[in-house]
């Protein structure tokens, strides 16, 4: 699947329910991104909208003034949303239905199905086009236990963790693998979210609709196919959620049924509450038992990657200085830095590893 592509934000642009969004703006290997629908940021750049790097994709008011401007076709809409609940805005639906008058294939990522509405689906029958709901799960024919045959794997695996949702694992994830790769390293990312599928970089699975007795078998299929096509240096594995988070706890997975021997633990230090459970008073605990936690699992952090949401420039400096002195680990701000570091602390590992075997 490729070809071109618009995403719809519905006004959300500039907000996290955006972040399907925001990952498929940051890069795609399945599209190419000519648009954005998205009435409130009309006129701007999305990816300046995203992190202020112009990336030649412009945000249009609604779907007319899309059809009318833009110099290219789309043949896939994505819904860019990743709303709390997942279900798809009332608003949204109506430019759902005139994309796919207008031959356009549409993409979901939403927990609510769009070949399930009968409409929608009478229309794409219709015009000759696809509904694909990226998170409809599997026949369980299709789907795979657990083995342990990634004992047998040799490529160590790094797992991207964090302590909350909404963290930019997968954006780290990304930038783990794509600078591995500039440095000469066999890299294979696996995803474990839908916006990582749009994406389209390595193999992987959607880990929060894959029923439960299945999602460590998934993650180590996952990377036994990973590693049967590419024979790679290293793993990078997108997490999901956190250890600790009461509304989805997530993590033991990774370390357990995917043998994950490392770690990067993504934090926000600006948050005091896991997301969404401001109001229940749910405090995220502190860094240093995340870090302890991992430990007892018997994975290492080998380092710490901030999100700097709400802070200034100066502000994240000051808490890298501070987790840096406390922590005794390389504290990174990937989004501002890079991730070139960790990249060389994978290699210090793998060179390790060589040497002891």
């Amino acid at each position: 699947m490729d070809g071109n592509a618009i995403i719809l934000t519905d006004g959300l642009l500039n907000q996290y329910p955006a972040k399907t969004a925001h990952g498929l703006i940051r890069g795609t290997e399945r599209f190419n991104i000519i648009g954005v629908i998205d009435a409130v940021s009309a006129g701007k750049d999305a990816g300046e909208v995203v992190d202020g790097k112009i990336r030649n994709i412009p945000v249009y008011a609604d779907l007319t003034q899309f059809l009318e401007n833009s110099p290219e076709k789309a043949q896939y809409c994505l819904v860019g949303i990743a709303p709390k609940g997942g279900k798809l805005p009332v608003s949204m639906k109506e430019t759902i239905s005139e994309a796919i008058k207008n031959g356009m294939n549409i993409v979901s990522g939403l927990h609510e199905y769009l070949s399930d509405m009968p409409d929608l689906a009478a229309l794409v029958q219709e015009h000759g086009v696809q509904l694909i709901d990226v998170r409809k799960p599997k026949p369980k024919s299709e789907l795979h236990f657990w083995t342990g045959k990634i004992k047998d794997i040799p490529a160590p695996r790094v797992a991207v963790l964090g302590t909350d949702v909404r963290m930019g694992k997968r954006t780290t994830t990304r930038l783990l693998t794509q600078a591995a790769e500039r440095v000469g390293l066999k890299a294979q990312m696996i995803f474990t979210g839908q916006t990582g599928w749009m994406q389209g970089r390595g193999k992987g699975f959607i880990l929060d609709s894959t029923y439960n007795d299945f999602v460590s078998g998934e993650l180590e299929h996952a990377i036994l196919e990973s590693y049967a096509e590419h024979k790679p240096d290293v793993f990078f594995v997108e997490g999901q959620a956190a250890l600790r988070n009461p509304s989805g706890p997530c993590g033991s997975e990774y370390l357990v049924s995917g043998q994950m021997k490392y770690v990067v633990l993504q934090h926000a230090p600006a948050r005091v509450f896991y997301d969404d459970n401001e109001e229940l008073g749910f405090k995220i605990p502190p860094i240093t038992t995340e870090i302890e936690l991992i430990r007892l699992y018997g994975s290492k952090v080998i380092a710490v990657t901030l999100n700097t949401a709400g802070l200034t420039l100066a502000e994240a400096r000051t808490y890298q200085q501070q987790y840096q002195q406390e922590l005794g680990l390389p504290v990174i701000l990937p989004l501002e830095d890079g991730v070139d570091q960790i990249i060389e602390l994978v290699k210090q590992e793998l060179a390790h590893e060589t040497t002891t075997v």
